[in-house]
């Protein structure tokens, strides 16, 4: 039997008071694409950040057992992390413009974390920046990789923090909102953009998202979470197919569908002057004007 790639057990994420995750155990096969879903404040997140000891001197309190790729991430020291980071499992997060340095090219940011982990010419880093960015979409990449982070779009950032996750070819991509604050198109290209590489590399995917749309399309398997707790988990058609608890119906319910039929009657009218609903509003009073004929000041004929 082999060892699943992720393996969480009892995990508990504590900022002061708050219980972000309470008691969240389950595991990631290698290859395999994981989705997990919520509301905001679900413990989504939070979750996602453990994997890669993210909250290590944040101040929060984190328990239980997380492994991944072979590494204890809550007993492992400084250089161990390093070392799980970008080469064993990389983050895309949900803002590129805030994770990307605005003082460097895309390029040369890609070319740094290539080099963290391979003793390289920087010549080669560079080539590999370029490399990663063509195969990821990103038009001229040999030029584009001379371009400032400012100077992308929103999707040729999504596309530029994803090939930087790609650079040392990980055995697990975490995608934390990874299309959030792009449009419906630039959306499923990105979707269609983390299909392709999965099937190209085997790389595992944990997709954190709150559109259940989104995991739909893109994993295999979905995780839902309330309060920082996992109350369903399967195979994403059977759970969002027939799901067996209330929450995940709740949340598959808010979802709005085109398709949905408008209710039956009258649409309300707009509010009247007087602050009620129904009929037309009044017609404005005409207006009084004033004379400015001559020395007098008397009103005129309305």
């Amino acid at each position: 039997m082999t060892t699943p790639l992720v393996q969480v057990e009892d995990l508990t994420v504590d900022f002061g008071d708050v219980r972000a995750v309470d008691g969240l155990s389950f595991t990631l096969e290698a290859g395999a694409a994981l989705g997990v879903v919520g509301e905001s404040g679900s413990g989504k997140s939070a979750s996602a950040s453990a994997l890669l000891g993210l909250h290590r001197g944040t101040g929060a309190r984190v328990t239980g057992t997380v492994r991944v790729a072979g590494t204890d991430v809550g007993a492992a020291d400084e250089a161990e992390l390093r070392a799980l980071r970008g080469a064993k499992a990389a983050m895309v997060f949900q803002d590129p413009l805030s994770s990307l340095d605005p003082y460097y090219t895309v390029g040369d940011q890609i070319a740094e974390v290539y080099r963290v982990h391979n003793r390289v010419p920087r010549r080669a880093a560079r080539a590999r920046a370029v490399e990663v960015l063509d195969r990821v979409g990103i038009p001229d990449a040999v030029r584009r990789s001379r371009s400032r982070p400012h100077e992308f779009s929103g999707g040729m950032r999504q596309r530029a923090l994803i090939a930087m996750a790609l650079a040392c070819e990980p055995r697990l991509i975490v995608a934390d909102e990874p299309t959030t604050a792009l449009d419906v198109t630039v959306q499923a290209q990105i979707l269609d953009l983390l299909h392709d590489l999965r099937r190209e590399t085997g790389t595992a995917l944990l997709l954190v998202t709150h559109d259940v749309g989104v995991a739909a399309e893109s994993v295999d398997e979905v995780l839902v979470m309330q309060h920082g707790r996992a109350v369903e988990r399967g195979p994403v058609a059977e759970v969002l197919g027939a799901p067996r608890q209330p929450y995940t119906r709740e949340l598959l319910a808010s979802v709005p569908r085109v398709d949905a039929r408008r209710p039956a009657g009258p649409v309300p009218g707009p509010r009247a002057a007087g602050g009620g609903r129904g009929g037309p509003r009044p017609p404005p009073p005409r207006p009084r004007c004033r004379s400015t004929a001559g020395t007098g000041s008397g009103r005129a004929a309305a």
